[in-house]
């Protein structure tokens, strides 16, 4: 293929690429590093009591935002290296919480706090959702042809689902006098609070997560399936491998490759997770890593936002993701490696 051919063809990518994902990327990383703050003037403001004769007017001095000409909050930018970082992770206190092994002091700390449940959620889900789109994919491949669709179409709609919708579908089946809620409270006899602690909520979030992913798994096993050499399943057959043993060991190993595929998007996604926080409405109860960072965008009293602490934040976020692929990258380079000779 000629260089121009090439290039056209590339360029728009590497071009859109670069705009909307090295740029900001950069940006991030150089605003994690900055501290901006609105410029502060003392200006006297008078204030007077009602009345005419007898009125007292008293002057006191205010601090209040300079504006520019057009009325816009003035702010200053300064480095200041890894402050942003330390009032992120306060890694002070957490030491200490650490070394006298205060788990709740150190879960206090609203960055340890979103880091504790985003790798619970990341951990416990993957596989889950591995497990369940696997078994969906094994059932519906084995099913009669002529059920085959319904069972395909039925098993794709939570997938199709927004997932800030799907999330608050299921809160209102469960807060107050939801229809589940109020089912649960007939048969065990007792009141019900599904969102009025933690590990509740945190339950009801991995469900939704599950429930939601396992079709995207189940696509790409079923189509996985299709593949796997008959001639290999017969022979386990006739050789007396019952169904497990043909699972362990002729399936499994041929949809290796597509495992770690769903396991690396999966990682890249719920480590973000942030639509069920919204959805459920569980800030003050659990937060995540991606969340904080939005929360630190939020305009205070002042109108100000942290963005400085924001984009440290999305830093460790990212940080936090490249760390949980590394195995999966490295299983992916040295079965590539293996497969090349």
């Amino acid at each position: 293929m000629k260089f121009k051919t090439f290039a056209a063809f590339v360029g728009p990518s590497v071009f859109l690429m670069f705009l909307f994902i090295a740029a900001p990327l950069v940006s991030v990383f150089v605003g994690s590093f900055q501290l901006t703050q609105p410029v502060l003037d003392q200006i006297e403001e008078e204030t007077c009591t009602p009345g005419f004769l007898a009125q007292t007017c008293t002057t006191t001095m205010v601090t209040r935002p300079a504006l520019d000409e057009y009325g816009h909050i003035v702010t200053t930018t300064e480095w200041v290296g890894w402050l942003n970082y330390q009032r992120v992770l306060n890694p002070e206190a957490a030491w200490a919480a650490i070394s006298s092994f205060d788990w709740g002091a150190l879960m206090q700390i609203n960055f340890w706090s979103a880091l504790r449940f985003t790798l619970m959620f990341t951990l416990v889900t993957l596989p889950l959702v591995i497990g369940v789109g696997l078994a969906i994919a094994l059932a519906v491949n084995n099913a009669a042809k002529s059920i085959r669709g319904p069972v395909i179409f039925v098993s794709l709609l939570p997938f199709i689902i927004t997932p800030v919708i799907g999330a608050l579908s299921i809160r209102w089946l469960f807060i107050g006098d939801g229809i589940l809620t109020t089912a649960l409270e007939h048969w065990l006899n007792r009141d019900i609070a599904m969102f009025a602690q933690a590990w509740t909520i945190e339950l009801m979030m991995l469900f939704f997560r599950v429930w939601h992913v396992a079709p995207f798994a189940f696509v790409i096993f079923y189509a996985g399936l299709q593949t796997v050499n008959q001639d290999t399943l017969e022979s386990a057959i006739i050789d007396g491998a019952n169904r497990w043993d043909r699972l362990r060991y002729v399936i499994v190993p041929h949809l290796m490759p597509l495992i770690i595929f769903i396991a690396l998007i999966h990682l890249m996604d719920t480590y973000r997770v942030f639509e069920e926080i919204v959805g459920f409405t569980s800030q003050a109860h659990v937060i995540s890593l991606q969340w904080l960072t939005y929360d630190f965008l939020q305009p205070d009293d002042a109108g100000n936002r942290a963005f400085g602490r924001a984009s440290a934040s999305a830093m460790l976020t990212m940080v936090g993701i490249v760390v949980l692929l590394i195995p999966l990258l490295r299983r992916t380079w040295r079965d590539h490696k293996g497969g090349s000779y």
